[in-house]
């Protein structure tokens, strides 16, 4: 690895560190005791998210994957089936969560670049199935999806699943940990992404900068039942402010400079030969013919990429990649994909 030059982590967009500012904030948060429901910072930041997203209530958890299950043991009863997609994270990168503390079975369905197409979703439900089969209860959403290269869903594919869903009485959640990325790419109001669902977790740590912390909002019926079982699996935690007050300052400064990780995403990709309409949000998912000997040698010279599989490396820009870091990464790169 280069002894001079800083390392340009492209891995994730979770790597990004505090900015001195957010430090600030942190340090100066009013806390309290949050298993007492005593902490204003985090009650602040709680009632913030789910006014924005147009719910009743939210829950702060300390990571996404804790989110998104808190929201499946709500929709989903142990023996009862969620449906998602193949490459979900909630299936690919949850470490088999739902299985594990809920009981939940899950069936999947193929999609390309993660893109939800709801005559696919119609044909792979099977609401109250019987006595000798699993009958699915939820359908999971995943907007901007991950391993599909940050795939925005379209609005009309969304609301037709949301209708499929009503008609079958399944509950639906959307796992909108970039819905911050798929709202400034798409221009659609956050209030629009996220109604109709019930059970929207989001992110604080992916793109916008905080440490730690997600959002899980819903009904306040369903975020009490949440708070207990956030409890139950040893989530909660007590002076929890100086974690939300980073969140908060995320919300406030964080949000619209996204563009910027989306255009070095977009330079990025028609760098390495991949097209420009292929990356919508600030993921580069690129198929090589040996993705972990491209990501040791990318490594080597300073570059890290996330293996995602035995042919795939994903990129991510987020806000500590300025433009020197991605000529940089273009430059190490583009000879390893050519070889």
């Amino acid at each position: 690895m280069s002894g001079e030059q800083p390392v340009v982590d492209l891995r994730s967009d979770t790597v990004t560190r505090p900015s001195a500012a957010m430090r600030r904030a942190m340090a100066e948060a009013e806390v309290g005791d949050d298993v007492y429901g005593d902490d204003p910072t985090v009650n602040a930041l709680e009632a913030e998210v789910a006014e924005l997203l147009g719910y009743q209530a939210g829950l702060f958890t300390a990571t996404g994957s804790l989110a998104n299950q808190l929201a499946l043991r709500l929709l989903v009863k142990p023996g009862e089936e969620l449906v998602c997609d193949r490459i979900a994270h909630v299936v690919r990168a949850e470490m088999g969560a739902a299985a594990t503390f809920s009981g939940i079975t899950t069936r999947t369905w193929e999609a390309a670049a993660g893109r939800l197409d709801p005559e696919t979703v119609a044909g792979v439900i099977t609401p109250n199935a019987g006595w000798h089969q699993v009958s699915t209860t939820a359908i999971a959403v995943e907007n901007t999806h991950n391993f599909g290269g940050g795939t925005v869903q379209p609005l009309e594919a969304v609301r037709a699943v949301q209708r499929l869903a009503r008609e079958h009485g399944l509950g639906v959640h959307l796992d909108g940990a970039r819905l911050w990325n798929a709202h400034v790419a798409s221009g659609v109001p956050l209030l629009e992404l996220a109604a109709g669902f019930d059970t929207v977790s989001v992110c604080l740590s992916k793109g916008l900068g905080a440490p730690v912390g997600s959002v899980l909002v819903s009904s306040a019926e369903r975020i009490a039942e949440a708070r207990t079982w956030r409890k139950r699996y040893g989530g909660a935690m007590r002076q929890v402010g100086i974690l939300a007050a980073a969140g908060r300052y995320a919300l406030r400064h964080n949000i619209e400079r996204l563009a910027d990780d989306h255009d070095r995403a977009a330079r990025l990709a028609a760098a390495l030969g991949l097209k420009p309409e292929r990356v919508e949000t600030n993921i580069v998912v690129l198929q090589v013919p040996d993705a972990p000997a491209v990501g040791l040698a990318a490594r080597e010279q300073g570059v890290i990429v996330s293996v995602i599989g035995p042919k795939l490396i994903r990129l991510v820009t987020h806000l500590d990649i300025d433009d020197d870091d991605l000529d940089r990464a273009i430059g190490v790169l583009t000879p390893l994909l050519a070889s």
